[in-house]
């Protein structure tokens, strides 16, 4: 499979406070959803560590916010859907492009392509993770995310390593996702208590990298393996880039209306945040 030949701008972030990461995803969707773009694979990480919640996900019940507040952690509501991510050691990736070839409008085949890239990697350092179809829907009302595969999902002996979420806008897509190096399982249980309905076994079926690699990855390393696998699974050639002055100038008016806002980030859509509007559509 190839993508197309103009080369993807390949944007490497650095650490950023929570909010500004979501804000800039959702500002690049835009750059690329207007045509000002060409298509963008994003990596970047996050000080402090930071929870993201789904753009639906209802915080009562699932998520303890006095627990993150004493973690140290940022608590932000992300643009696309799913369940909650504790986002530390960890590669993030964000996937934007417009829905053409190796692409298209099927979400479920978009989450295959980068799945497959994403296998190729940690096969090639040496963790060997089995792509598992998933489901589309179910346990929406379960917390974590990295409790349960969803679509085309990656596992290493039964264990989620990567999450992932998408989101559309106009003839593009957003795929941001999670694949963690180290992870913290007590302070996971703590921020994440389970619902009444949920064993204590309930995180057993999490994963990360170095629990299953014969030796310690470190972040660089995992970055670059995927760097490769995109550039030689899809046929992509990268064009070094950083967010242009109009990427940025869009995100901080996000970040401050919505990621940053805290009523958007306790109620989600509806909750009092105010609309910015971008070439005729209301974000985000």
């Amino acid at each position: 499979m190839r993508s197309e030949e103009r080369p993807w701008r390949l944007i490497r972030s650095g650490a950023l406070p929570g909010a500004m990461n979501m804000a800039l995803d959702d500002a690049l969707l835009q750059a690329v959803a207007d045509g000002a773009s060409p298509p963008i694979l994003r990596l970047y990480r996050w000080q402090p560590a930071t929870l993201t919640i789904g753009y639906a996900q209802k915080l009562s019940g699932g998520v303890d916010l006095a627990a993150c507040h004493l973690a140290g952690l940022d608590v932000v509501r992300r643009p696309t859907g799913g369940r909650a991510v504790l986002h530390d050691c960890e590669v993030t990736y964000a996937v934007i492009t417009p829905c053409a070839p190796p692409f298209g409008s099927s979400v479920t085949h978009n989450y295959q392509v980068i799945a497959a890239v994403l296998q190729t990697a940690l096969r090639q350092l040496g963790v060997t993770a089995e792509l598992v179809p998933g489901k589309a829907h179910g346990q929406q009302g379960k917390a974590v995310c990295f409790v349960a595969p969803a679509q085309y999902e990656l596992l290493v002996e039964g264990c989620k390593v990567a999450g992932c979420a998408q989101k559309r806008r106009g003839g593009a897509f957003l795929q941001h996702g999670s694949i963690p190096l180290e992870l913290d399982l007590s302070l996971l249980g703590r921020i994440l208590p389970a619902e009444p309905d949920e064993t204590s076994v309930r995180l057993d079926g999490v994963g990360w990298l170095n629990r299953f690699s014969s030796r310690p990855l470190s972040i660089d390393e995992v970055e670059e393996m995927l760097i490769e696998s995109f550039s030689t699974g899809l046929g992509i050639t990268w064009h070094e880039s950083r967010p242009t002055g109009q990427d940025l100038a869009l995100a901080g008016e996000l970040c401050r209306r919505f990621y940053d806002n805290r009523s958007w980030t306790l109620h989600g859509p509806g909750g009092g945040a105010e609309s910015v509007r971008v070439g005729g559509e209301v974000l985000a």
